[in-house]
């Protein structure tokens, strides 16, 4: 699924996999290219993140929760992380941005996917025949792998 949509980020390809979920991201550096390579990992390990798109107040964010979480990188996209620790799913009102994304905890095997309110960074969703779960940015990611799949709806 990753090699499909390579060029959406040629400057890093990551993949986390466990038994219960696979995160892979390919990016485009932009914002700490050294150090922002995704998917990314809380700072106990327990949360893993890949995120396509760009938090406008990250910086703000940031520093809001410098003092309860100890940051990994200077990417924009890392905030989510102490955001959903400190707010859970209703962390998303924060956020000023255009993005999507997909939060794995490790300890509950359960996950979080979500999309900036307007819709501009695409998502998408498909199960396979055994009815497993899949998100992706481009449809083509879904092809051969998922029997079904749509939009994933923003907000």
């Amino acid at each position: 699924m990753s090699k499909k949509i390579r060029h959406r980020g040629p400057d890093w390809s990551g993949v986390f996999e466990c038994a219960g979920a696979m995160l892979s991201h390919e990016r485009l550096a932009i914002i700490d290219p050294l150090s922002g390579k995704q998917p990314l990992y809380s700072s106990d390990g327990r949360y893993v993140l890949a995120v396509n798109g760009e938090i406008y107040n990250h910086e703000q964010l940031r520093t809001e929760l410098s003092e309860e979480y100890q940051f990994q990188t200077r990417s924009d996209c890392e905030v989510l992380i102490p955001l959903y620790i400190k707010y859970g799913a209703d962390f998303l009102e924060r956020l000023s941005g255009i993005f999507a994304f997909a939060l794995y905890d490790r300890q509950t095997d359960k996950y979080l996917v979500g999309r900036d309110p307007i819709g501009v960074i695409p998502l998408y969703e498909g199960w396979d025949e055994d009815g497993r779960y899949y998100v992706a940015s481009e449809l083509k990611a879904l092809e051969g792998v998922c029997c079904s799949y749509r939009e994933f709806l923003p907000g």
